[in-house]
């Protein structure tokens, strides 16, 4: 096993900060038993005239060492990102249970070398208890709830008399035995506060985890639902198209023989673009909800990339690149390059429309090593928060009807994350609003991944 294992389970970040799962809170919660009853019983030996049976106690210690060694080792060679919900979750349960079983009978045992209940530290079983109650099924948790009760009795009964703790002592062994009471209760309750504190900053994490995967699968059903939209949407209006192209292309070849005006065959042409341009709309919604939904992932240049925005933005005499995008042309992407292009489109064209006809969008490119930005500045009046907040929910417009769905926002947001990006609005009534496009450079889809995520990545066609 290698030994990077071992020593990820004790890395500080995940001793003191990270999430834990239920097997490492355990193993660490059994070292800290084992360095704690050291330190006791030597301090207990060496500053107390107490006489203790050091040959037993050190054994049992070393037998619950051994054992966590022997747990760690296990740990290291069943390790799992998400200990509470992988596949062998039940087994680890029980080993849990077995070790706390353990714990329990050598606690018992170490109390019985010790004065039995006169010892202080009698307290300890409600630390087992508590933790047993936390970590363990309902069913194991009483089953240690009943040894500890038994135990507890057993040593009210059978123990080996410590003179000094007993309570039918002088006044000395009173005092001390008041003084360890002190010590046995401030500690226990210090272990139990910070385990059960430290369980609910990880439920609390974990809450967190899972609203936002619940957001997620919302998001993802909902772009499944727009999918399937899509594909209705491109089978149903193909055969109109197809038709009104034919009779565009028939009315254009009348016009040159009837000598038809020429602002007619104009707009004759026009009509057959537009025609075009829908076609290829409803070809990338085909694309996005079918079979060749496998977008090509391309090893580009961040130049190329933007070329490839540039080459599909309407009016792309008001959209200004920012000089020095030139000096990028040995930064790498390995990117699905049509959808990323298409996405930083959609921005665009929200800038354009939010812009005076005179004005220009600014686009902007910055780099890092292992990221890159892409900011779109429009010359808007800007947004209000509230607006700027429910800007990528799916529907949500602010333009005048018949001019958007409200739908390309909320694809572009999608894309973005999906490639493990973040998208940002910098925005202010009246100054305009700044959109913030942050991307990782290289991916790590695998290959086999790769076709069912470029389904979601490439539902971009619609505006």
């Amino acid at each position: 096993m290698p030994f990077a294992s071992l020593t990820r389970l004790f890395h500080p970040s995940v001793m003191l900060r990270a999430p834990l799962g239920t097997s490492t809170w355990l193993l660490q919660l059994r070292w800290f038993a084992v360095v704690g009853q050291l330190v006791t019983i030597t301090a207990v030996a060496r500053f107390f005239p107490i006489e203790l049976p050091l040959e037993p106690l050190f054994t049992l210690i070393g037998f619950t060492a051994a054992t966590n060694f022997a747990y760690t080792i296990w740990l290291g060679m069943h390790e799992s990102a998400e200990p509470a919900v992988s596949d062998d979750a039940l087994y680890r349960t029980e080993v849990a249970s077995l070790l706390m079983t353990l714990d329990l009978l050598t606690l018992a045992a170490m109390l019985y070398y010790s004065g039995g209940v006169d010892n202080p530290f009698v307290f300890f079983f409600f630390v087992n208890l508590a933790v047993a109650g936390v970590v363990l099924r309902p069913v194991w948790a009483w089953v240690l709830t009943s040894m500890s009760i038994a135990s507890f009795a057993f040593l009210t009964y059978f123990r080996t008399p410590i003179e000094l703790l007993s309570i039918d002592s002088h006044a000395a062994g009173y005092l001390i035995r008041e003084h360890g009471m002190l010590i046995a209760f401030s500690t226990c309750a210090a272990v139990v506060t910070y385990f059960v504190s430290r369980i609910a900053e990880e439920l609390t994490v974990r809450q967190t985890q899972l609203r936002t995967a619940l957001q997620q699968q919302a998001r993802s059903q909902r772009l499944e639902a727009l999918t399937t939209l899509a594909a209705g949407a491109a089978h149903e209006l193909a055969s109109p198209l197809s038709t009104i192209a034919i009779v565009v292309r028939e009315m254009a070849h009348h016009a040159v023989e009837l000598d038809v005006p020429e602002a007619v065959r104009q707009d004759l042409k026009l009509i057959d673009s537009e025609v075009n341009h829908c076609k290829a709309i409803l070809s990338r919604m085909r694309n996005a909800a079918g079979d060749q939904a496998a977008e090509h992932w391309d090893r580009i240049t961040l130049v190329d990339l933007v070329d490839t925005i540039v080459e599909g933005i309407r009016d792309p005499h008001r959209v200004e690149i920012s000089d020095d995008v030139d000096r990028f042309d040995d930064y790498t992407l390995w990117i699905p390059m049509e959808a990323v292009a298409q996405a930083i489109r959609n921005l665009i064209g929200n800038a354009l429309d939010a812009s005076p006809p005179d004005a220009s969008v600014l686009v902007e490119v910055s780099t890092e090593e292992e990221h890159f930005t892409l900011e779109v500045i429009d010359s808007g009046e800007g947004m209000p928060e509230e607006v700027a907040q429910r800007a990528v929910e799916p529907f949500f417009t602010t333009k005048q009807p018949g001019s958007g769905m409200g739908l390309g926002l909320f694809l572009t947001r999608n894309v973005i994350t999906r490639l493990g990006g973040t998208l940002e609005f910098d925005t202010q009534i009246g100054r305009g609003t700044r959109v913030i496009v942050r991307l990782p450079r290289r991916q790590q889809l695998s290959v086999e991944n790769r076709g069912d995520d470029a389904s979601q990545i490439t539902l971009n066609g619609l505006e």
